[in-house]
């Protein structure tokens, strides 16, 4: 069927390798997400951990609100691997006109249908289920579909929009970190909305959804990508058992990048305000610096304005990025918002690049702390700029001694994907061991 039919569609998987001790971490993983299509870090991550639980004999099912092109990914369209793919055939809530958009973002009633019917049809008692994204297609209506197997589903805050209307804990009109409680009478007061203040209506109105959903039914866990994260969804009435499962991480190229060598400085990512790639740009111009921007978005003519000398690679598949990166100082995440993880400073320090981190990303204490790189007060208009001129006066031997500190691996922000599935396998094995009691009950 047509995926802009709004219609069901399934890709059928190929025969289960089975695996020694398959039955401890279930019989069957079922992840829950808005999107098939690696649009950014969170939805690479679903089709990684697809891919290697299959390699690993795992039986997986992926329930999606749209598949998207995969052709443009390298590995191949997920059912290759042997995974079942049943889809919503729908687009993102910003592709729909605005009353659709509204609605259905409130509550998507296709896509709790599609979900529950697949439960009703498929569930056992040792399948174990994996809810991703839901913000931009399924809506809260997600956690409807998933109630009645609650205790066997563990909900991924690859961000905050478990705890925050928002999702990011941001003041975007004030360009502040927002350490109100959600939905508190601070919360209800402050229009922090990037939009307006009725789209913060909108998200209030979405949010009570999520948190009657979250309190309703005893869910199995959540799994965090950063440890720092418990603090912001405690406070936002997340009282579910919280478990941490760093991101994995491989570098961009399969020798070190000799950093020491270079004078440029490279960004990878969306070019939208809340990444920061056009205040990359006004600082690099005022210091005369090169910059190479990997990636796309609205602010890409800005950029070519104010930094006519800019390289601007677009959107490049991640095998060819490190050819890019082997021209840089540094890398640069000039993010305005408190990024949970930031996968490509990870990727970028593992590949040999010092790293430039705001302080409100959650990653910026550890990397400083093991000497990967500069970190700068995101607030302080001139810091940025502060913090690529540091780079580029600093000695030649202090930026390979970090590059060779980075590139060894000893001090990783990140885990390898072995790691990452060894530690998604444990979870779901907790989960499940939890859930006969309560649903014994």
């Amino acid at each position: 069927m047509s995926e802009a039919s709004g219609e069901v569609s399934r890709r059928r998987p190929a025969p289960v390798r089975r695996s020694v001790g398959m039955t401890g971490a279930g019989d069957r993983i079922v992840m829950v997400a808005d999107s098939a299509f690696a649009r950014g870090g969170a939805t690479s991550l679903v089709r990684r951990a697809i891919r290697a639980l299959r390699a690993r004999g795992r039986a997986v099912t992926l329930l999606c609100g749209e598949l998207g092109d995969e052709a443009q990914d390298p590995m191949g369209p997920l059912h290759a691997c042997g995974a079942e793919v049943v889809t919503l055939g729908q687009g993102r809530l910003r592709s729909k006109g605005a009353l659709t958009a509204a609605r259905q973002g409130l509550w998507n009633v296709q896509a709790q249908d599609m979900v529950a019917r697949w439960v009703a049809a498929h569930d056992t008692p040792r399948t174990l289920y994996h809810l991703h994204g839901w913000a931009q297609i399924l809506s809260p209506a997600a956690f409807a579909a998933l109630a009645p197997v609650a205790p066997r589903t563990v909900l991924h805050a690859h961000d905050f929009f478990l705890a925050c209307p928002n999702g990011v804990y941001m003041d975007f009109p004030r360009q502040e970190v927002c350490r109100r409680a959600p939905l508190s009478g601070a919360c209800l007061s402050t229009q922090c909305d990037k939009r307006s203040a009725a789209q913060k209506g909108w998200r209030l109105l979405r949010h009570r959804h999520v948190r009657r959903a979250l309190s309703a039914v005893p869910w199995g866990a959540v799994a965090m990508i950063h440890p720092a994260m418990a603090e912001p969804l405690r406070r936002g009435g997340v009282t579910i058992p919280l478990h941490v499962v760093l991101n994995p991480a491989a570098p961009f190229a399969t020798a070190r990048i000799k950093a020491e060598r270079n004078r440029a400085l490279a960004f990878v990512g969306r070019l939208d305000p809340e990444k920061g790639a056009a205040d990359l740009a006004v600082a690099a111009a005022e210091l005369g610096l090169d910059v190479i921007f990997i990636g796309e978005g609205p602010d890409a003519d800005r950029i070519r304005h104010v930094l006519p000398r800019a390289e601007m690679t677009g959107w490049q598949p991640r095998s060819e990025i490190g050819a890019f990166l082997t021209q840089a100082r540094g890398l640069v995440m000039p993010s305005r918002l408190p990024e949970p993880f930031g996968l490509v400073a990870a990727e970028a320090s593992l590949s040999g690049l010092p790293v430039i981190l705001p302080q409100i990303s959650l990653l910026s204490a550890a990397m400083t702390e093991a000497d990967l790189g500069v970190s700068y007060a995101h607030q302080d208009p001139s810091a940025l700029g502060a913090a690529l001129a540091r780079l580029r006066d600093m000695p030649d031997d202090s930026v390979a001694r970090m590059s060779r500190r980075g590139a060894s691996g000893a001090h990783r922000l990140a885990q390898s994907e072995a790691e990452w599935i060894d530690g998604l396998e444990g979870l779901y094995r907790d989960v499940l061991a939890r859930a006969q009691g309560v649903e014994a009950a």
